[in-house]
Formats: structure tokens, C-alpha cells, sequence
């Protein structure tokens, strides 16, 4: 694996860096400015950035997993509440499935422990599932069997709700009625549906390293300003040991993601979903990590509504448990290395 990142990339990241810093929500109160969510959803619609995996003529996706990660992680660093990560990984879906490409947004339908995608049963959704990062999406994609594979089905989406992330929207969907995804050319087999799992993760361990980024840099300019005892608090040696610990738990995270994201194109299913898994199981553990260690270094401050690093916490604490959490993902990597039950 070639760690660094061409030129069209880096081009990339910085591109993403400027829309995500110009039109982010700079405070909590800007969360609910409609028209700051708007005009980023417009720019993120224009950049193309929701179709990196929509395939190409020869059915290959035009961006590679490192090239959507890049975008994840620098969108989450700056708290943009728009989707990227449902819209993503449901023309992932199109494309495995050989389905022609959404006319309207989608998302994807989880079951209700957030670990795996929902499956139907005679034609109903079960009991929990819920559409993730739905803000802007018409239908949400689920599965339902078919034989020993799995086809693809879709559901309208209500109106969403505000859950634990408050950047990012879910829809409760237990019990709706699902409808045939026309057109499919292919259905969805078991390493299908691995290697797209691998990819999810890589994703949500991207949009982890992106948040614990930018949750470092608000306690780390905190920190630069508010004074006690007649100095800046970023002075004292306690403080700069919580913020370096944070930063290496940050690195070490954005080490593994990087190698995940590289592996859900460049290995065998089983084994990119292996490298997945580990890091889903650093980047969780880490995130909760900087997470605390961000509300702790903002003091009282920290634990109130108008500081942004609940926010921060919040994204992280939700993609944390996305497709399995540090236990599921423990689970993954012990199996997939010979040792536990299937």
C-alpha cells in the first residue's frame, strides 16, 4: 500500500476542506440556519461528491474507497450537516445489484441495532429498522432474500427525526411496506455484500477520524484562549497532555482508516472486510476518547447546550455503533482470524 495521496486527491481533500470551512455550522444555533443547510447541500450536489461509487461503463466505480473516505473525513471534521455517507453506500448497493442510477436521493435502511442493512420479510420492514443520514432523501434502499443472495428493495422515507447526532438525520421505519428496486441485473450474494460492508466501514471509520479532527481543533483553540489564573489554560501541562493524547488516539485512527479504505478496493472481501473491522474497532474506542477529553478541556462550558463539542460527540457516539461498534468489529477480526464461532 502506497500511503501517499496523488495529486487529484490532495486536490480533492482540499476542495472538500474549503466548502466544508465556508459553509459548516460555525455554533450550534447555526444548525437550524436552513439556508446555510441549503447552500451546502447545493455545493455538495454540484461537486458530485455523493456519486463517487455510481459505476462507470464498465461497471466500475469512479472513485476508489480512499477517494470517498478523503471527502468523509474532511465533511465531518467541519460538523457538515448534509448527507454523504446513505447516498454513498446506496449507489454502492445500485452498483452491485446492476441497477440503473437513483433519479432522486437515497439512503440506506438499517435494522434496529444499527449493525447491518434491514431485511425484509413478506414485504414488510422489522421491527427497529431506521434510515440513516436521510436529510434530503425520497426512498431508502433495503434487502430482501432471494434464494442465497439478497435483491434489492426501497421504501418512501416520512419525514425524518432528530436522534443522537444532531448533524445527521434517521428515519424510523419498522413495519413499513417495501417495493421491488426495478431493473436489477444481478442480485447481492454473501461476498457482494461483504466487500460492501467493508466499504461502509471505511467510510464511517473516515467520518470518526474527521470528527475527533475537528473536535480537537475546538477544545485546541479553547484551550489558546480562555485564561485562568492570569494565563491561557493551554499553558498548563495537564491540559497539553489531554490534547496530545487526543492527538495521537486521532493519528493512530486516521493510520487504520486510511488502510481500510485502501483495502475495500485493493483486497479480497473477506480481508478488506478483516482490515474494516480493525479499524472500526480503533477509530470507536478512540473517538469516545477525544470526544470526553474535548468537554473536558472546555470545563464547565463543555457540558452546556450552546458548546459544540457535544455536538462532536454526538456524531461520534452514533458512528460509533454503525454497523457493529468496537464489540461487533472485535468479533469480525477474531473470526476472521480462525478463532471464536461463526
Amino acid at each position: 500500500m502506497d500511503v501517499r495521496l496523488s495529486d487529484e486527491q490532495v486536490a480533492l481533500r482540499d476542495a472538500v476542506a474549503q466548502v466544508a470551512g465556508r459553509l459548516g455550522p460555525e455554533t450550534v444555533a447555526g444548525l437550524d440556519d436552513a439556508a446555510r443547510v441549503a447552500r451546502l447541500d447545493d455545493a455538495v450536489h454540484a461537486s458530485g461528491w455523493r456519486e463517487l461509487r455510481v459505476p462507470e461503463e464498465g461497471g466500475e466505480p469512479l472513485a476508489s474507497g480512499v477517494e470517498v473516505c478523503l471527502v468523509a473525513e474532511e465533511l465531518a471534521r467541519k460538523l457538515a450537516d448534509i448527507s454523504l455517507l446513505g447516498p454513498t453506500l446506496a449507489a454502492e448497493l445500485r452498483r452491485r445489484a446492476g441497477a440503473p442510477d437513483a433519479t432522486e436521493r437515497e439512503t440506506i435502511v438499517l435494522g434496529g441495532d444499527l449493525t447491518s442493512l434491514a431485511v425484509a420479510d413478506e414485504g414488510r420492514l422489522p421491527t427497529g429498522a431506521a434510515a440513516i443520514d436521510a436529510q434530503g432523501a425520497s426512498y431508502a434502499l433495503a434487502l430482501r432474500r432471494a434464494e442465497d443472495a439478497y435483491a434489492l428493495v426501497r421504501v418512501s422515507l416520512p419525514a425524518p427525526d432528530v436522534d443522537v447526532d444532531l448533524t445527521r438525520l434517521i428515519v424510523r421505519l419498522g413495519g413499513a411496506t417495501v417495493s421491488e428496486l426495478e431493473a436489477q441485473r444481478a442480485v447481492i450474494d454473501d461476498e457482494a455484500l461483504t466487500a460492501w460492508l467493508s466499504l461502509a466501514l471505511a467510510i464511517v471509520c473516515a467520518d470518526l477520524v474527521g470528527t475527533m479532527r475537528g473536535d480537537i481543533e475546538l477544545a485546541r483553540d479553547y484551550a489558546q484562549q480562555r485564561e485562568q489564573y492570569g494565563k491561557h489554560i493551554g499553558s498548563f501541562q495537564a491540559v497539553q497532555h489531554l490534547l496530545a493524547d487526543a492527538h495521537v488516539s486521532m493519528e493512530g485512527s486516521r493510520s487504520v482508516a486510511l488502510h481500510a479504505a485502501w483495502a475495500a478496493d485493493a483486497l479480497e472481501p473477506a480481508e478488506a472486510l478483516l482490515a474494516a473491522s480493525v479499524a472500526k474497532a480503533y477509530c470507536a474506542r478512540a473517538a469516545r476518547l477525544v470526544g470526553e477529553t474535548s468537554i473536558q478541556v472546555h470545563g464547565g462550558i463543555g457540558n452546556t447546550w450552546e458548546c459544540l463539542a457535544h455536538v462532536y460527540l454526538r456524531r461520534a457516539l452514533l458512528s460509533s455503533d454503525l454497523f457493529g461498534g468496537v464489540d461487533a468489529s472485535l468479533t469480525r477480526v477474531l473470526v476472521g482470524n480462525g478463532i471464536g464461532g461463526a
